[in-house]
């Protein structure tokens, strides 16, 4: 004759397991949404000149920066790719492969708001607030004569 023997019950209970599971799940995917937006911001990002000043649109750190606080005229387009503008620590913000955004420290020491898809096609635009801006912009010489205008 056989007799069956039943495990005995636990004494924790499933719901305290589940709990830390549900969180780590949850920041799971808040993490793959936030690098799903950074990356679709890669392509999807556009730099507005106004009289209003220049608004950065498309990535979860868009921002408006006033044109008081633009020194456009120092404006200029660089190679970010070697040389003091060189982006050595990412502070904050996103680097994924082909695409950096928010804040870095450069080779020279500053800091720099960067939006850059292609190292060699930057416009570095300094700001009275102690930073610079590095933005990758698809037609550089009229972005930087619409940002020269804004400054006059």
């Amino acid at each position: 004759m056989t007799h069956v023997f039943h495990v005995a019950p636990t004494t924790v209970r499933w719901v305290w397991l589940a709990i830390p599971a549900v969180f780590v799940l949850l920041a799971l995917a808040v993490a793959i949404a936030i690098l799903l937006k950074s990356v679709t911001g890669a392509r999807s990002s556009t730099f507005e000149v106004s009289p209003e000043g220049l608004r950065i649109r498309g990535d979860i750190y868009g921002r408006l920066i006033p044109a008081s606080q633009l020194v456009a005229d120092s404006a200029q387009r660089v190679d970010i790719s070697s040389g003091a503008f060189r982006p050595v620590l990412r502070v904050g913000g996103t680097a994924v492969p082909g695409y950096r955004s928010e804040w870095f420290r450069l080779a020279n020491g500053s800091r720099a708001l960067l939006y850059v898809t292609d190292p060699a096609k930057v416009v570095l635009v300094p700001t009275r607030n102690d930073y610079s801006l590095l933005l990758s912009v698809a037609e550089t010489d009229r972005f930087l004569a619409e940002l020269r205008a804004l400054g006059k």
